[in-house]
Order: C-alpha cells, then sequence, then structure tokens
C-alpha cells in the first residue's frame, strides 16, 4: 500500500513528499504523480516512486492510483477547471479503494465569498457524497504570497486592497508538514482543518519588512478596482488579475483570519513566524 501525493511536481506537491520523507516514510511507499514525470527525476533517484497522472485524464489517475492507500489531492492551480478534474481524482480514488483522500482547500470555503472559493465549495460538497473517507485541509494564503514580492517591496513599497485586515498565512512548508502528519497518523477521517499561520495586516507586513532588512517600507491602501488596474499594468490579465484583488477583499472582510490552532497541532509546533520568513527571504536576495 502506498501514499499518493498528486501535483508533485508543483511547490506544495513537492514539500509534502520532502516532509514524508522526513517523517520516515520510505521512499518506495509514497508515489508521487505530476503531468511531467521527467519534473520528478530527482525525487525518483532518492527512492521515490513516481507514476504519471493527469487530472483531466481519468486513465492516468487509475494507474497511478491502483494499490493505493492514502491521497492527497493538491487542488489543481487551472481555476474555472478545478470541479470536473478534482471529481476525475475522487473518481480514481474511490475505484481505488483508498482508505483516506485528502483535499487542500481554503478557509471556510462553506460560507467565504472570495472568487477562489467556489470551487472549492463545489469540491467539498462532491468528497461529501463522492464515497471515499476524507479529509479537508483548509489551507490559508501561503506566506510566500508576500515574501516572494520582496524585492518589488524593497523598491516600490507594498500597495493593495486589504485595508486592516488580518490574514493568517502560513510557508508552504508548514502547510505541507500537516497534509503529511494526516497522510502518516490515524484519526482525521472526516476532519475539516482550518489552518492559518500568524495574523498580520498589511502595515504589519510592511513594518516587520522594515525591521528585518532595515530599509523603510510603506504599505499603500487602494480601491479595489484600482488595486486590479495596476496588477493589470504590472502584465497580469484582467481575470487574473480581479482574482488576486478580490484575495485582498476577502483580508479586509477577515475572511483569510482563521482562528484556532488547527496547523500547530498537526504540525506539533507554533507555524514559522512572518519574521523568520522575512528573514529567509532577505538572506534568499542577497545571496
Amino acid at each position: 500500500m502506498s501514499i499518493i501525493v498528486t501535483g508533485a511536481t508543483g511547490q506544495l506537491g513537492s514539500l509534502v513528499v520532502e516532509a514524508l520523507l522526513a517523517r520516515g516514510v520510505p521512499g518506495e511507499q509514497i508515489v508521487a504523480t505530476g503531468r511531467r514525470t521527467e519534473a520528478l527525476a530527482d525525487l525518483q533517484e532518492r527512492g521515490v516512486t513516481v507514476h504519471r497522472a493527469d487530472y483531466t485524464d481519468p486513465e492516468s489517475l487509475r494507474v497511478a492510483f491502483a494499490g493505493a492507500e492514502k491521497v492527497l489531492l493538491v487542488s489543481s492551480s487551472e481555476v474555472g477547471q478545478r470541479l470536473p478534474q478534482h471529481g476525475n481524482v475522487i473518481a480514481a480514488a474511490k475505484e481505488a479503494g483508498v482508505r483516506l483522500l485528502a483535499y487542500t482547500s481554503i478557509p471556510r470555503a462553506d460560507t467565504s465569498t472570495l472568487l477562489l472559493a467556489g470551487e472549492h465549495r463545489a469540491t467539498e460538497e462532491l468528497l461529501a457524497q463522492g464515497g471515499v473517507p476524507y479529509v479537508v485541509l483548509r489551507n490559508g494564503w501561503y506566506t510566500e504570497n508576500y515574501t516572494g514580492q520582496l524585492a518589488t517591496y524593497l523598491q516600490h513599497g507594498i500597495v493593495g486592497s486589504a485595508g486592516a485586515g488580518r490574514v493568517s498565512a502560513a510557508t508552504r512548508a508548514d502547510f505541507a508538514a500537516a497534509a503529511a502528519a494526516v497522510l502518516t497518523e490515524d484519526g482525521h477521517e472526516g476532519a475539516v482543518y482550518e489552518l492559518g499561520g500568524e495574523a498580520f495586516t498589511m502595515p504589519e507586513l510592511a513594518a516587520t519588512i522594515s525591521t528585518v532588512t532595515g530599509q523603510d517600507v510603506t504599505y499603500t491602501d487602494v480601491p479595489v478596482e484600482q488595486y486590479t488596474q495596476i496588477l493589470v499594468g504590472a502584465g497580469l490579465p484582467e481575470p487574473v488579475a480581479a482574482v488576486f484583488a478580490d484575495g485582498d477583499r476577502g483580508v479586509a472582510d477577515g475572511e483569510l483570519h482563521v482562528e484556532g490552532n488547527d496547523l500547530d497541532k498537526l504540525i506539533g509546533r507554533a507555524p514559522t513566524s512572518l519574521t523568520d520568513a522575512v528573514a529567509a527571504a532577505a538572506a534568499r536576495l542577497q545571496r
């Protein structure tokens, strides 16, 4: 029996594989899947089993899931196409008789008004009807959504529409550790975990960057429509820019402030702090 990690060529999926290995799962019991198996060659060299699996190709999923005990469904990156793709994964998991299917969702998916939430909510409904034991990992925003823009922030400051709203972001590695926990421990079937790290506002993010780097960074708040056009001007297609700006609207409205400590409990420690995440990103910039 094996643990399947879908989307292992992506940033979160690859970290889940690393977290499973760190927890002592033998490589041959981990199946890393993706559309481009050549991108998984390094994991294969370390003893991890590799299979091609494409969310749009049900046969590839059936082959990859054969003999699987647990499956992690990392949500598709193809906004607008997620529901049928996720449905294919759920069907393949059911056919394979998996004992647990874990899904990476979004905070409060059942009530969220975020543009990104609709497909997650519909997927959770499919899971409830799919006949497969499941667990939902409602991952908050990645800290890397912000630290990945550190060079831009240092040059231009931070602009957004988040107001004074708090976002409970955590690093991909922390979310990956949580996924590895539910895939290797018993007792998670039927659970819905609201996962988030240290909550902060955009002014607090600017202040943290200023403290860590010694360079003054400020936050400028603008209306959602204006922020959308700023993102379009930066090169994003308008539909994508609208989704990003709506994420800030959600922060302003408190929809990405995760209460409780589900993430702490799953990973057995406090999530990576904002200060440490910013310091790590600043160190990478200096290399």
